[in-house]
């Protein structure tokens, strides 16, 4: 049994049905929406305009699984687990008819929820948050069927920013409200003031420090600003892109255990800790940091498809792990690009690591050639050693996808040193004679050594 219809749940039903035919295992999934298999990090681009097509968005439909054996109930919500019994309560979003049904194993892929804080005028209309397509053709809908053009986005995480370029798209004055120092919080703050600085130079209006108190509402109850530090931001649509949270209430309900920012921990196997039938993947656990040695929620498409194959593998008998994960992410805001892995200066500090940091300006192509673009990468590395510890990257095209050279090199545990001589390719058209991420470990090397 499959709780949750989307990334992480379904990659675990496919994988456990390629391993086992309907003969040895039957598999049932309830989804509380109308989608299985989607991409929820398309919606942005779908909101924005740069994918027409909803259903481009849906890797596999209700019906290609129904195809191949997993009955997958669509509108169904799970209300309550019962593990001594080994059944859930189930409850019909329609028609509101409840049920139990029995399993053998359960998977638990409820993902993660968009946080809502309880604040005055949170729940008005016009007021939207952007995690399921259900929630990205609502925002659609309301865009297409109002006159105003002023939109507020609250929060300038990944989401915030996606959003905010979305809206821009689509012909709004766009204002970004949030209370951190700079955007993007996943950077330092040095890094966030360069994506500030693009997005000003956009149009889009970004206030740093703004703290929300309440959405204010018009006399019909729809939204029609957004008060934050003493001041009101008008808006016609409100878009709520604060970040997510996992969504454990039914776990946090059976007693199952959760980490410190509320997500399921399990073994490598996925396997929920303290259970022998139950497994958990995607947004809703937590998972080692393979840089610092802690758990975090780090909620990604990526490793929630990864987590799937794995649990999909063991619940049939096979065998698959999940080791962990360095917070690798990009994101971009029009043509800027923003890439970051590994860990942020307090980060490193927060577990003790003293470190160095460098920061250097280069080009994504050799100078001379033509469309050469900047870029600016930082690098952390750890005192004594030389390890890298982590790395951020904001630049023009042909940045973010750099930070993969970085990504590898944490996941081998590797120095900055050892990055200096790596065998990277190189060509004008692709890169100058020196990769922009190796000219910053070999400022490392030296800040390193310098250091002592």
């Amino acid at each position: 049994m499959v709780v949750g219809g989307d990334a992480a749940g379904m990659s675990a039903a496919s994988q456990a049905r390629r391993l086992k035919g309907p003969d040895e295992l039957e598999i049932v999934a309830f989804e509380r929406g109308h989608f299985t298999s989607y991409s929820a990090c398309g919606i942005p681009y779908w909101v924005g305009g740069d994918v027409t097509d909803r259903d481009r968005l849906i890797a596999r439909t209700p019906e290609e699984h129904r195809a191949r054996d997993i009955d997958v109930r669509l509108r169904t919500e799970v209300t309550e687990l019962d593990l001594d019994a080994r059944r859930v309560r189930t409850r019909d979003v329609d028609s509101g008819a409840t049920a139990w049904t029995g399993y053998d194993r359960l998977v638990l892929a409820t993902g993660a929820r968009p946080v809502r804080p309880p604040l005055p005028g949170i729940d008005a209309r016009g007021v939207h948050g952007v995690q399921t397509l259900d929630d990205g053709q609502a925002l659609l809908d309301a865009l297409s069927g109002q006159a105003g053009r002023r939109a507020v986005v609250v929060g300038a995480g990944y989401i915030g920013v996606e959003m905010a370029e979305a809206l821009l798209n689509r012909g709004y004055e766009v204002t970004v409200l949030d209370r951190g120092e700079q955007p993007m919080s996943t950077l330092d703050p040095d890094m966030g003031r360069l994506v500030r600085d693009a997005m000003e130079g956009l149009g889009i209006r970004v206030v740093s420090g703004a703290a929300v108190t309440a959405v204010l509402t018009a006399p019909d109850g729809r939204a029609r600003a957004v008060a934050a530090g003493g001041a009101e931001y008008p808006a016609d649509v409100v878009v709520l892109g604060i970040g997510v949270a996992p969504e454990t209430s039914l776990a946090r309900a059976a007693g199952l255990p959760l980490g410190s920012s509320g997500g399921l921990l399990t073994d490598l196997s996925m396997r929920v800790r303290g259970r022998e039938d139950l497994w958990a993947g995607g947004d809703c656990v937590e998972v080692l940091d393979l840089v610092s040695g802690r758990e975090r929620h780090i909620p990604l498409g990526t490793h929630a498809n990864k987590q799937g194959q794995v649990i999909g593998a063991n619940v049939a008998g096979g065998y698959g792990t999940f080791p962990g994960v360095v917070g690798t992410a990009v994101s971009k805001v029009c043509s800027l690009e923003i890439a970051r892995t590994g860990l942020r200066e307090r980060d490193a500090r927060a577990v003790g690591l003293r470190f160095v940091t460098v920061t250097v300006e280069s080009t994504s192509r050799a100078g001379y050639y033509p469309g050469a673009a900047p870029m600016t990468v930082k690098l952390l590395a750890e005192l004594r050693t030389g390890r890298l510890l982590g790395a951020q990257i904001v630049g023009r095209e042909g940045a973010a996808k750099r930070v993969d050279i970085a990504a590898v090199a944490l996941t081998a545990g590797m120095t900055v040193e050892q990055i200096v001589t790596l065998d990277l390719g190189y060509a004008p058209p692709f890169s100058p004679v020196w990769d922009p991420v190796q000219v910053a470990a070999r400022k490392a090397v030296a800040a390193v050594r310098a250091a002592g």
